[in-house]
Parts: C-alpha cells; structure tokens; sequence
C-alpha cells in the first residue's frame, strides 16, 4: 500500500512540476518570443500576436490572431510597400525546449498556419521569376524564426498588387498548402531552390494572374503535387480588344484567346541541375479547348527570320521532356483582317484532335527521337481533315515530313476566308486532297493530288463585295479547269521557303503551288 502510495505522490508531484513549469515557461516565452520574432529579427517585416500559449503535455506553441507588416510601415504609415497579412492561427507542433529557451530558432516537427490573409506589394518589373521573392519577403521572418520539417497551410487568401498603380498582379483564394520533409540548411541554401522537400500539395479554388503586357490567365481550381498539376476551367484572355491590341504592336503579331476545360500534367518532375532548369512529364492533356488566333494586316511586317520548330527545341536553353501531348474535342479558329472595317477571313477546325510524342529539347543531347504529330479534325466544320508531320530536333537542316488529306469539301465554305481576304468566292467540290511533302529551311518538295468536280470563281468589286466584277469572273472561270474528270490529279511541287513566314505559311504556298498546277 505505502509503495502504491508512493507512486501517487511521484505521479502527482511530476504534474505539479510539469504545470509549474509550463505556466513558468510560458512568462518565459512571453518574454522570449517578441526577441525571435522582432528584436533578433532581422528581415524588413514586423510580426505581432494578440495571444501565445505554450504546452509541455503536448509541445505545442499555439500563437493567435498575428499581424505581418514592413517595418518601415511603423515609421512612415503613408508608404506601402512589401507584405502586409494576418494570420488566424499559428500552430508549432513538437517542437524543441531547449531552441526556445537557450536558441535563437524555434525548432519543431512541423508548423501550421490558418486562415492567413496577404497582400504583397510588388516593385520589381513584370517578370514571372520576381515571384520568387515573395517566398524571401513573406516566408523569410519565419524561416530566420523557426525552423520545421513540415509546412501546412490552410485556408489562405493571396494577393499581389502592382506598387505603382495597385493593379492585381496575382490573386489566389482558399490555398491549402503543404509541403513534408524539408531540409533548409548551408547545402542548399545556394541553389536556385533553397530548401529540399520529400513531397508536396497544392490547391486552390480561383487563381488570377495579370502580370503580363497583353493577357491575363484565370482557372477555377488548381491542383498540384510533386507528380502532378490540375487546372480546372483554364482561360487566357486578352487585355485589350483587337483596334486596342493593334495600335499598341509596332509589328505584326498574333492575338490569342484560350479557354481548356481542363489542363492535366501527370508523372511529372521539375527543378534546377545545377543552374540549368528542367521540366519533364509523362503526359500533357488538354480537354475541350476553345482557341483563336486573330491577325491583323495593318502593322508592318515582322521581317526577322522565322525559325522551324526543330530550331526552336535545339537552341532551348532548358532540359524539357514531354513523352506525350494531348488536345482533345477542340475548336480552333484562325481569323485574319486587312482593316476593322469588313469582317476578317476564317479557317475553323472542330472536332480538333492532335497527339504528340516526344517533344524535347536539345540541350547537352546527341541523340533524340523524331518528334511526331497526328492531327484529325474536321476542316471548316465539315470536311475531314487528317495531317501526319515528323520532325528531329537535332537536324540542322530543319528537315521535316508532313502529309495529309481533306475530304469532300465544299469549296464554298472557304469564303468566309477568301472572299474578305481576296476579293474572290469558289464555288465546286474538292472531292478528295492529298499532299505528301519532305522539306527543310530551305526548299520544300513532294507530291500534290486533288480530284474535284464544278469549280467556278467568283470575282467581287471592291472593299464592299457585293457587287460582282462580271469580266473578271468570266476571265477566271475560262482560266481554270472546272473538273478534274473523276480522275486523281497529281503533280510534283518545289517550293522555295520565305524564312520570313513561318512554317504554316510554308505550307500553304507548297498547296497553292499543287492546286495552281492542277487547276490552270
């Protein structure tokens, strides 16, 4: 009885102790915190709290209601500039005695922070990579004050804003965040990335992104992990209209609108080697895209060379490997205009499906796969379209192969595109098109094959089209073979390349030169 008496005492006399000790270090952390977190603090933000408990029984430091702000904002209330947030909760969980009552770092398994609210005003210039000094701006006072093996957080809401003129750089709501296994130490604390981690995940319900001259980019939901990235209802939309964009341009260049129902990385891994970045994946997948390219003829060409797509992967100064590429039940248009007067011409492709296979770059490699394309679509809604084009990366010449066929188009369908752009409406049927073609930077040959059937052309007065010009119609329709005869023609072509255009271009005048041989 005595020794189970003793126990009880022993028992009670330890509780008495811990809670002694706990109330103790608590007055002493109430006194010690404010050092780590302001005084021994030194970054450029101020951190303070309305409450702080500390628990033996659990080592659990729960801090309530912080408050970030630059410190220089005490001195001069009328400046903004860097982070400005709150924090709901802030959690420290298994942390070390001995840091907070001997160190100058809180050392913990791992850290949570609730419901945090930011707005980061941003000075630099619109680069994507000046991001990267948020982490230093808003993570940096607890980097330098505590140090954990996992990071959570929950519920937070990000706002980055313009220090000129307040606009929204960058907004994302409901972020929940976490990262296990880091490791912040002399080692890596150098690279590019300053800290290892053994995983992480990311989600947010809205993201907004406005640092940019001419778009903005929005999604409903992103997710992301080591492995993988999500996004959910992806949209690039144009800042300003098209008379808009124009006048803002000294030369000419494409104006794009982009919306993906959903966008999906799988098995992916990115990072830095050194200080070469790389990106790689298993598959690239995009779902139900909606996606024009406007042109406008009004600016001065861009004379500069067009380099082919091998050029562009060789010389990529970054190690990117993606195995496949996926765009999945879309729709494209391609509109282009001389004035904002008339309607501009249009190419539509519906049903718009395209799989790509080994697209990498060329850095440090000496031996690489041809990149392969298989396009099936239908062409101005109607006609089935099918294109098969392969190229290598490492190939100076810029070698490639394409070939495709179109089906049953009604030549009519064309004047949505021929009749704004050339003054010129054609009436018939291309019963069946096939071209085969191998080229490079410089020249492109192979075969054009077209059976079509009552083709007439129709030439129009002016800017208005809407009167026809009689004469030169008839002129036209004695100049072209109004039928092939049921018969497959087939010519040879040769085409020089304008290194001024690019590769589409390329293409089409190899075309036109088949179709002006057949129908001349």
């Amino acid at each position: 009885m005595n020794k189970i008496k003793k126990i009880i005492l022993i028992s009670i006399g330890i509780v008495i102790f811990i809670s002694v000790l706990n109330v103790a270090i608590n007055y002493w952390v109430e006194l010690k915190l404010p050092q780590l977190l302001n005084n021994k603090n030194n970054t450029v933000h101020q951190i303070d709290y309305e409450a702080i408990d500390l628990s033996l029984w659990n080592f659990k430091i729960t801090v309530n209601h912080l408050k970030i702000s630059p410190k220089t904002t005490l001195e001069n209330s009328d400046k903004k500039f860097g982070a400005y947030g709150t924090i709901e909760l802030l959690e420290v969980n298994g942390f070390d005695l001995w840091s907070i009552l001997f160190g100058e770092k809180i050392k913990a398994s791992s850290l949570l922070i609730s419901k945090p609210i930011l707005l980061l005003y941003k000075k630099e210039e619109n680069t994507l990579n000046d991001y990267k000094n948020f982490n230093s701006k808003v993570m940096e006072p607890f980097e330098k004050t505590i140090v954990v093996s996992d990071l959570i957080l929950n519920e937070g809401d990000l706002t980055i804003l313009s220090y000129e003129d307040e606009n929204i750089l960058l907004k994302a709501h409901n972020v929940n965040f976490k990262v296990e296994g880091i490791v912040l130490n002399e080692k890596t604390i150098n690279k590019k990335i300053p800290f290892s981690y053994h995983k992480y995940f990311l989600n947010c319900d809205s993201l907004y992104y406005g640092d940019n001259a001419f778009y903005t980019i929005k999604s409903n939901q992103l997710s992301a992990t080591k492995n993988g990235l999500n996004l959910k209802d992806f949209q690039l939309k144009p800042k300003y209209s098209r008379r808009d964009f124009v006048q803002k341009i000294p030369k000419e260049k494409d104006l794009y609108s982009i919306f993906a129902e959903e966008i999906s990385l799988n098995n992916m891994a990115w990072g830095f080697k050194k200080d070469t970045f790389f990106f790689k994946t298993q598959s690239v997948a995009i779902h139900q895209m909606n996606a024009t390219i406007f042109r406008s003829k009004i600016p001065e060409d861009d004379l500069s060379k067009k380099e082919l797509y091998n050029n562009l992967l060789r010389n990529l100064n970054a190690d990117i490997k993606v195995d496949t590429l996926q765009i999945k039940n879309s729709f494209l248009t391609y509109e282009e205009g001389k004035t904002f007067e008339n309607e501009p011409g249009k190419l539509i492709f519906s049903d718009f499906n395209m799989f790509v296979q080994d697209i990498e770059s060329g850095l440090n490699k000496s031996k690489l796969p041809d990149v392969k394309i298989k396009v099936n679509c239908n062409f101005m809604k109607k006609s089935p379209l099918k294109i098969d084009w392969s190229f290598n990366v490492l190939d100076k010449t810029e070698g490639f192969k394409i070939n495709g066929s179109i089906f049953k188009f009604d030549a009519k369908e064309l004047e949505i595109f021929t009749k704004p752009y050339i003054n010129i409406k054609i009436n018939g049927a291309l019963e069946e098109v096939y071209f085969n073609f191998v080229g490079n930077d410089l020249i492109n040959k192979g075969d054009f094959s077209l059976k079509y059937d009552d083709l007439k052309v129709v030439i129009y007065k002016g800017n208005k089209r809407v009167e026809k010009n009689k004469f030169l119609s008839a002129i036209g329709n004695l100049i072209v073979k109004d039928d092939s005869n049921k018969e497959l023609k087939t010519v040879k072509i040769e085409v020089k390349r304008n290194q001024e255009k690019s590769f589409y271009n390329f293409l089409w005048i190899s075309i036109a030169d088949g179709l002006k041989q057949i129908l001349i």
